[in-house]
């Protein structure tokens, strides 16, 4: 059969595909101009494709060799400023605008442009390296030739039917769909597959996802059962298959398809799930694994998924941006001033262009530029804090934005709880088992398997002993349904003595690890395996349980339904090898449990019980299956799963119809222990006028558990649980009973704020944000999302996300500031957000310290670039005025450059290093935090006093300098210029609070260099009058002139009216 199938030799395929395309269409579809369709893919053929398909390359730049610089200038020049200073170095090209030298504007616009295009081109080039490492990796291709073909040097070759095949290395980026690959064990899968081959003896193998869904554990995946019985990989070129597969699409949790073999009589079709999937980025933790190619390039679905989240703007960026919108408008009513003041004669418009000209130091170019820089400096003081290792900054636009916040919105488990579950209850319904009896279970467990039968029950100890065995029994067969009930599987690693095949031969105890989906199931085994039951081997079709008394009890599984957040429950079909028998079980939360198992009277009080205490629930049950009874089932279900349409839905329907009237076995309860120190830094935020929101996916009672024991609720605070509301009219009354609370923290669930949100949006917002604490529970993601949208949107005020797992990543997107915990459920929240902890208590310190400083050092460092700006713009000014409002530049060329750069830019960035307390004071008494909310050191009352200080001292050193001169225009500039310079010294010497030696480097450093480059200014500067004692003096007064009287203002105020940071540090 296998010789009618035409192959294509690589060398004419490569001709093939080099042809010009007969149509559009083609064309269209290999651009991405199609839409995606599904697609039938036969194994080994690439050349067989009844579509084409996009290139198996990964690319996440954001330019190429030829649009880089385009891209990078546009991204610039589309903002008014940029766009401005631009137009204004241009217009010095044209002779009736020029004002001096061309560098004099060139070179400030030029600086800050090769500072972005660097910053650019060295992430583009990480980006590009990173790219290629991946596009580069080399894989095995199984490949079938004609015996005669002599062109390639295979490594591995058998012969059969006159077909040659082997593998042969290729690169990532030339994979195609059809292509057979061989992926090893730690090796990254390079596109998306359908796996059907492993060398793994037990049919399956590990993928670990934590790339692709942020979840740290493995997850188990199923080769095609045909393919894999089949002797050799060769032979997957020998036969006639294809599988038809769903198009395109995101969903990395779900798969539909079908496999077919058509060279078989009669052909054989099997349905293929996401367990049959490897997805690209994913990588293989166990054997060696064959998969055909299913999606390439911009299809796979690790791409699809990959979305820029929002670019986030601080509103401290949007706070300067008004600033300079407000000085630009100062630029030009004094330019008109100027014009007014001439009476408008002459070619009056182009006075009016040269006015901005001259006065374009207004609006100060190295603002952003400095402002940019300091943000890096905030983010490497960040990771280099030793109190808080492991902290990441992947966003570094926004780090003020952590001196700001006033809602903080956390997840529960894993962010304030550790993630890691202990087994704390066993219940029963009549009995529960606490900790402290678990030797009780250990001994029912013991007698069942380790005592004979008993003998004929002597007279009058018959119901105790009937009570007993009926206790054992019951205690049984909870126990074993909670060591067969789960998707976990034992891994046995060398550890040193044992090597992994010896350990796994002799299911050695110290050589074995638990891998799951979940921590709650781990938890469960490793107790049933503390009470004697345990769990020592399991591949896709058996599971291996060994008793108190070492024997192996062998179960076939012959069906699993796993858990999904949908379902929220789980259930598994075995038989027991030892007596035939068919059992179903399941596991699941109450609230779908309760429908499911057969009428009792305790399960939804004993559920509510357990869930006060803290515990996360969960419910067993049980069904014996007759054999007809399974037969019947597993024909629909087959039959379910080979359906293309609809399939998950009329899978559903069949399970369903075995899930009724199950015999309940017992309840579980695992609990979630609290991180360190979550209550002190709960207590820190709430004392920093912080608002702590709890959004959480767990059960009402759990949530509003774990709020008081983490003391987010304080105990005299009441609390007031939202009772379930379903329409309108509900609503409107728990509203109204809500208003009448006072101080009271709000518990509520996710269906009621759905509801309360459709009718009653405002007024609800209005409530919650009264509250001191709200719980949020049974939170689907895009309702965390949403309530931070709302909070951003009702409060103007900014929010702090704070999540874990893959369900908070949205919430952390949407939010004003997004931190990520790296914990048990993956590092997907972490990738996701701004910044990354390790732990929920360092939060503490990124806002309290890092946040504080950040906000208050870029809000002086903005001041203080304004006011360099406006000083030297107000001298002008009285200049211009003075000598009839002449459009005259008071200093240019170097001059001009070199007062914003070398001879100032040093003192001024050094108030990057400024801090008014120490961390520790900043720790202890959060409340200094609660000042920044206001926005006081960035407002307008603060850039109105450092616009007046501007005018002030420029125009005191102006008049100064006219005043003292004596005969040559030469000397005014050297004595208002050197004037100038000592007055920015000084002035950022009266605005440092705490020096560090790198400020007082950056203020010898700045003068020293002025005083040597004097030597090169004597086309602007008289070099023999700097020399002259008059000089001297001059320069002294006129400096004194404009610094006292604000040391004196300083002093005073410190005196009188001190800050409240500093009754702390005196």
């Amino acid at each position: 059969m296998t010789d009618n199938i035409p192959l294509q030799p690589v060398r004419q395929k490569k001709r093939m595909d080099s042809r010009p395309r007969a149509g559009c269409g083609e064309w269209l579809r290999c651009c991405g101009g199609g839409e995606p369709r599904p697609r039938t893919v036969w194994l080994g053929h690439p050349e067989k494709r009844d579509q084409r398909y996009p290139r198996n390359v990964i690319n996440n730049q954001k330019y190429n060799f030829f649009t880089f610089l385009p891209g990078v200038l546009f991204n610039q020049f589309k903002y008014f400023f940029n766009l401005y200073f631009l137009l204004l170095a241009c217009s010095q090209f044209v002779p009736e605008m020029r004002l001096g030298a061309l560098y004099t504007y060139w070179v400030p616009l030029g600086f800050v442009l090769a500072v972005t295009i660097i910053r650019e081109a060295v992430e583009e080039i990480r980006c590009y390296m990173r790219d290629k490492e991946v596009n580069s990796q080399v894989y095995s291709r199984l490949t079938a030739r004609e015996i005669n073909m002599r062109d390639w040097d295979f490594t591995e070759l058998t012969v059969q039917q006159g077909i040659q095949t082997g593998t042969v290395k290729v690169k990532s980026s030339s994979i195609q769909v059809g292509d057979l690959i061989i992926v090893e064990k730690n090796q990254r899968v390079p596109a998306d597959m359908i796996f059907l081959r492993t060398s793994e003896k037990n049919g399956s193998c590990f993928l670990r996802t934590d790339q692709l869904d942020g979840e740290t554990d493995w997850k188990l995946r199923l080769p095609v059962a045909c393919t894999q019985r089949l002797p050799t990989a060769a032979d997957l070129l020998q036969i006639r298959s294809y599988v038809y597969a769903e198009e395109p699409n995101i969903d990395i949790h779900n798969f539909v398809g079908t496999f077919t073999r058509e060279d078989s009589d009669p052909p054989i079709s099997e349905s293929l799930s996401i367990e049959n999937a490897l997805w690209a980025g994913t990588v293989t933790a166990s054997g060696t694994v064959v998969g055909v190619v299913l999606y390439t390039g911009r299809e796979l679905r690790s791409v699809m998924n990959t979305s820029n989240p929002r670019s986030k703007i601080g509103l401290f960026d949007l706070e300067v941006n008004c600033l300079t919108k407000i000085l630009f408008g100062a630029l030009v009513v004094v330019s008109l001033v100027m014009v007014a003041l001439q009476h408008f004669a002459g070619r009056w418009y182009l006075q009016i262009i040269r006015f901005l000209l001259l006065f374009s130091n207004i609006i100060p170019i190295s603002l952003r530029v400095n402002l940019d820089m300091g943000k890096i400096v905030y983010s490497w003081v960040i990771r280099r804090d030793s109190k808080i290792p492991g902290t990441v900054v992947r966003s570094s636009t926004i780090p003020e934005q952590l001196g700001r916040i006033s809602y903080l919105l956390t997840d529960k488990t894993g962010t304030l709880t550790q993630n890691e579950m202990v087994f704390k209850r066993l219940h029963l319904g009549t009995v529960a088992y606490g900790l402290d009896s678990m030797d009780e279970v250990q001994s029912h467990i013991f007698s069942i398997y380790t005592q004979p039968q008993d003998p004929p029950a002597q007279k009058g100890s018959a119901p105790t002993t009937k009570v007993r065995r009926t206790m054992s029994s019951r205690v049984h067969e909870a126990v074993k349904a909670i060591a067969l009930c789960h998707n976990v599987t034992p891994v046995y690693e060398s550890n040193g003595v044992t090597d992994q095949a010896e350990a796994e031969k002799q299911y050695e105890d110290s050589c074995r690890v638990y891998q799951a989906s979940s921590p709650d199931e781990v938890a469960l085994v490793q107790w049933t395996e503390s009470v004697g039951l345990t769990l020592v081997g399991r591949d896709q079709s058996s599971m291996q349980l060994r008793t108190p008394g070492d024997q192996i009890l062998n179960f076939t599984i012959l069906q699993l339904f796993p858990f999904t957040y949908e379902s929220k429950r789980m259930g598994i079909i075995v038989r027991d090898e030892s007596t035939g028998e068919i059992t179903f079980y399941m596991k699941g939360a109450d609230v779908v449990m309760a429908g499911i198992v057969q009428y009792n009277d305790w399960l939804e009080e004993e559920c509510g019980n357990m869930a006060r205490e803290g515990l996360r629930v969960l419910v067993v049950a049980k069904k014996s299956l007759a054999e007809e009874q399974y037969q019947d089932f597993e024909a629909r279900y087959v039959q379910a799963k080979l359906s293309v349409h609809d399939r998950s839905l009329k899978v559903a329907t069949v399970i369903e119809s075995l899930e009724m009237e199950m015999e309940l076995l017992c309840l579980t309860g695992v609990e979630d222990q609290l991180q360190a120190d979550v209550r002190p830094t709960l207590e820190t935020l709430r004392n920093a006028g912080i608002k702590v929101w709890m959004l959480t996916g767990d059960k009402l009672e759990t949530a509003t558990c774990t709020a008081k024991n983490a003391h987010l609720v304080t105990r005299n605070q009441d609390i007031h649980i939202f009772r379930l509301v379903t329409n309108r009219g509900e609503a409107h009354l728990e509203l109204n009973a809500f208003r009448r609370k006072h101080d009271c923290a709000l518990v509520i669930s996710g269906d009621s704020l759905e509801v309360c949100l459709k009718y009653y949006e405002y007024e609800f917002m209005e409530l919650a944000c009264q509250c001191p604490a709200v719980v949020c529970c049974r939170c689907a993601p895009t309702q965390k999302a949403r309530i931070v949208r709302l909070l951003q949107e009702r409060t103007g005020r900014l929010t702090c996300a704070v999540g874990d797992g893959g369900n908070d990543v949205s919430m952390i997107q949407e939010s004003d500031c997004g931190v990520g915990v790296e914990g048990k459920e993956g590092k997907q929240a972490s990738l996701a957000a701004d910044f990354s902890v390790t732990q929920f208590r360092h939060l503490g310190r990124l806002l309290m310290v890092h946040g504080r400083n950040s906000y208050k050092r870029s809000a002086a460092l903005s001041q203080f670039v304004i006011h360099r700006s406006l000083c030297i713009s107000a001298m002008q000014a009285v200049f211009s005025s003075v000598f009839y409002f002449a459009s005259v530049p008071l200093y240019q060329g170097f001059l001009i450059i070199g007062y914003s750069t070398i001879y100032t830019m040093f003192p001024v960035f050094s108030l990057v290093l400024d801090k008014d307390v120490k961390s520790e004071v900043a720790m202890l008494y959060p409340e200094l935090y609660k000042d920044l909310l206001k926005g006081r050191p960035l407002s307008y009352k603060t850039f109105l006093i450092w616009v007046l200080i501007s005018i002030y001292q420029g125009s005191t050193i102006m008049y100064g300098a006219l005043l003292l001169f004596e005969s040559e225009f030469v000397h005014i500039v050297a004595i208002s210029f050197t004037s100038l310079i000592l007055t920015e010294l000084l002035m950022v010497a009266l605005t440092i609070q705490t020096w560090h030696w790198l400020m007082t480097v950056a203020e010898l450093l700045s003068l020293a260099c002025y005083i040597a480059s004097l030597v090169f200014l004597h086309e602007f500067i008289d070099v023999y009058f700097i020399a002259t004692l008059s000089f001297l003096w001059k320069v002294s007064v006129i400096t004194l002139v404009s610094c006292l009287p604000l040391y004196v203002l300083k002093y005073l105020r410190r005196r009188f009216s001190p800050p409240s940071y500093s009754k702390l540090t005196s």
